[in-house]
């Protein structure tokens, strides 16, 4: 046997430890974190990060739902040693969290060409239905890539909600508007959630809806956010906000798009275009990014009080500390 064979088959070494390891690990970790989430009133949240080297998954819990996701091994495995592997970390899953099969879909976190599937992945869309500080959320473990609830956010959707009475509230790349629904909870009397796929504002209507929340109060916009916000400038008498949430993809080239997005080049512009144009006196604004390499440029930034709050909205249950960058600023009275 090569030496990429031996270390290929890491997992399924009856004296391996890894798959031991794993299924020690898990049973803790499954322990502590559901203890950790009731005493929170938390339904989703994360049980295993990766703390394995040669079990490279993360196991999420969504209610009585689970998602596993596949990251790259850092050993050489042929296809069929890793399908024979994740059978295993699947049979595991499914054993201590006491869960059947059909409760566990499959993500796969790594580059890759096509649109591949795990076997555990659903082929039929279907949302359910989830909850997060006290309010209600569509997921989707098996048609996308995310799940259309970013689990990393929890806080910083929970302090937009504490900063939301009587603010009208502006969501940027909205995705499927879980910022729009808490900060609805929190009290905002009015909001404008932009992003430019139909599928994601569909889902944030149905989000909601599902909380009991006004279209009419709260209104939902297909549009390119980089050409939005530069059209949208030229109004004279265009609405202004004071509660701002800007959590943009790294880079687009979507064809629906004017031009390519780029956060690292783009971030001054849509953070100085808000401040000018949008932004009442007073306003607060929380910007975020998952680019890894990211440099915020706070000298060219005109806000005000730019504070690094990533650590404080990084949940506990997340052991990477670089899941995501965030800031909150504000604008002067």
């Amino acid at each position: 046997m090569s030496e990429n064979q031996t270390e290929g088959s890491k997992l399924s070494h009856n004296s391996g430890d890894p798959k031991v390891m794993f299924r020690n690990r898990l049973s803790r970790m499954e322990k502590h974190w559901r203890k950790w989430a009731r005493k929170r009133g938390i339904q989703c949240f994360r049980i295993y990060d990766r703390d394995i080297p040669q079990v490279p998954v993360s196991v999420d819990l969504y209610g009585p739902y689970c998602q596993i996701s596949s990251y790259k091994n850092s050993y050489e495995i042929s296809d069929e040693e890793r399908e024979r592997e994740n059978l295993e970390i699947g049979k595991i899953v499914s054993e201590i969290l006491s869960l059947d099969f059909d409760r566990i879909f499959w993500k796969k976190r790594e580059p890759k060409k096509g649109k591949e599937q795990y076997e555990k992945q659903s082929e039929k869309a279907e949302l359910l239905e989830v909850n997060e500080n006290g309010l209600r959320f569509f997921v989707n473990l098996s048609d996308y890539l995310d799940t259309g609830l970013f689990l990393d956010h929890r806080i910083t959707r929970d302090l937009v909600r504490k900063e939301a009475k009587g603010k009208k509230f502006l969501n940027l790349f909205s995705y499927t508007g879980s910022f729009t629904v808490h900060a609805a909870s929190g009290g905002a009397i009015k909001s404008l959630s932009i992003d430019l796929s139909n599928t994601y504002l569909a889902w944030a209507e149905e989000n909601l809806i599902l909380n009991g929340f006004s279209e009419t109060k709260h209104r939902l916009l297909r549009a390119d956010v980089m050409d939005w916000l530069r059209k949208e400038r030229k109004e004279q008498h265009r609405e202004k906000y004071d509660l701002i949430v800007v959590d943009p993809p790294t880079f687009s080239n979507s064809k629906k798009m004017t031009d390519i997005f780029d956060i690292q080049r783009d971030h001054v512009e849509i953070l100085n275009t808000l401040y000018r144009d949008f932004a009442l006196p007073g306003a607060v604004l929380y910007f975020s990014t998952n680019f890894r390499k990211f440099e915020l440029m706070e000298k060219s930034i005109l806000w005000d009080h730019v504070n690094d709050v990533s650590k404080q909205t990084i949940p506990d249950d997340f052991r990477n500390d670089k899941i995501h960058y965030c800031w909150r600023m504000e604008k002067p009275n």
